[in-house]
């Protein structure tokens, strides 16, 4: 999975333009033809969203915007590559926009699979977990 982050204060710039707008295109263009590219989206600001926060006290909801945060999920893609590397390789290769600063940053973090669990977990709780990952659409 890869992420695209930006800051609270980041929020409210507005969409792409025109012009950025084509050139994500084209890179996602690049990744689907690579046959890479097995989803992702952009989101919209915090303020249109909450966090659910867990303590030892309970649960609380906090309504967006977060702007205090040092670092918000702006879109995510996930991509289905040999490697790290490879996934780096195709990280360096994104457009990005100054409307958004100076600095923006792409996180690449690989994903669990149900065979990660299999030291954890039985068998048949992995086996329950990816019979749910095929009915929600996820296998």
């Amino acid at each position: 999975m890869v992420t695209t982050k930006g800051t609270g204060a980041d929020e409210g710039k507005g969409r792409p333009s025109q012009e950025m707008f084509e050139k994500m295109q084209a890179y996602n263009e690049l990744l689907v033809n690579a046959g890479i590219l097995l989803g992702g989206e952009g989101l919209k600001p915090s303020s249109a969203g909450a966090q659910v926060v867990f303590t030892s006290g309970g649960t609380s909801v906090v309504d967006g915007p977060f702007t205090e945060s040092k670092e918000i999920i702006a879109g995510y893609w996930i991509w289905e590559v040999s490697s790290l590397a490879e996934a780096v390789e195709w990280a360096r290769r994104c457009p990005f926009d100054l409307q958004y600063g100076a600095t923006q940053t792409l996180e690449i973090r690989p994903l669990f699979d149900m065979a990660d669990f299999a030291e954890t977990v039985d068998p048949a709780t992995l086996e329950k977990s990816r019979q749910l990952q095929e009915l929600g659409g996820e296998g």
